[in-house]
């Protein structure tokens, strides 16, 4: 119909191989006016009932240069992590699992191997589950979700698709081990208008709310055309407690807020 735009097809974008799931923030693009026959179905996967994230700033830059930004970033999810945007979830809670506040329990600037041009999925695993091993982060549990924020210039690479050409970060599993990650919002594509700051909290909060609702990619609550909470509203904001942070789909609302 004229005047509509279509939800970008991102579940070609990091598609690594048949059946994955959508699960990124899509490059920028203008507000839907509106999404039909959206409605996320419970899959009887795990949900993330209390958030215990784990921020991992992956760099020297985030203890030099970047380090007021990396501060600012552990407010906002110690804010949001108790706000309204996490008690809107609520309505997606299932037997036995029940969405509510989570905390910030623990942050860590990580120079060491930190890549210096780009960074593939495959090595963000096998990273995570070194530090976690190490005891240089937190031990996970069903709870624990990792944000690994990576430096400016770095490029994310997951699926043959490349952060700042086809997302701005995604969330993925391995095994029982959650985590987002969460490239430099260094290009208009990944910045949408916005500040630094506002950019990362928005992208962070589409992520932070999709792995709550959908840890394992697919099996919580999701969308076959649409994919996660987050991406049908993709690029539409909100302030809550302050931040900048994106609309969630409501299935009892049938729209973003």
């Amino acid at each position: 119909m004229p005047g509509r735009r279509s939800i970008p097809r991102k579940k070609s974008l990091q598609k690594s191989s048949p059946g994955d799931a959508i699960r990124v923030v899509p490059i920028h693009h203008p507000p839907l006016q509106r999404v039909a026959a959206v409605n996320l179905t419970y899959r009887g996967g795990p949900l993330i009932e209390a958030a215990k994230v784990f921020t991992i700033f992956w760099g020297p830059s985030w203890a030099n240069a970047a380090a007021g930004l990396a501060a600012a970033m552990n407010k906002f999810f110690g804010d949001i992590l108790v706000s309204p945007l996490i008690d809107q979830l609520s309505e997606y809670n299932v037997s036995g699992q029940s969405i509510g506040h989570g905390n910030v329990i623990g942050s860590k600037t990580i120079a060491a191997g930190a890549p210096t041009k780009s960074v593939t999925d495959s090595a963000i695993q096998t990273a995570v589950k070194n530090w976690i091993s190490s005891g240089i982060v937190a031990q996970s549990d069903g709870n624990t979700l990792y944000f690994i924020f990576l430096e400016a210039g770095i490029v994310s690479v997951m699926g043959g698709s490349r952060s700042c050409q086809s997302y701005c970060g995604y969330h993925n599993n391995v095994g029982g081990i959650y985590y987002a990650v969460m490239p430099y919002p260094g290009c208009g594509g990944c910045l949408g208008g916005l500040t630094v700051l506002n950019a990362l909290t928005g992208t962070s909060s589409h992520e932070l709310c999709e792995a709550i609702t959908d840890p394992v990619p697919g099996t919580g609550w999701y969308d076959d055309t649409h994919g996660e909470i987050g991406d049908i509203c993709a690029w539409q904001f909100k302030k809550v407690s302050g931040y900048t942070v994106q609309l969630e789909w409501s299935n009892k609302a049938n729209k973003c807020f």
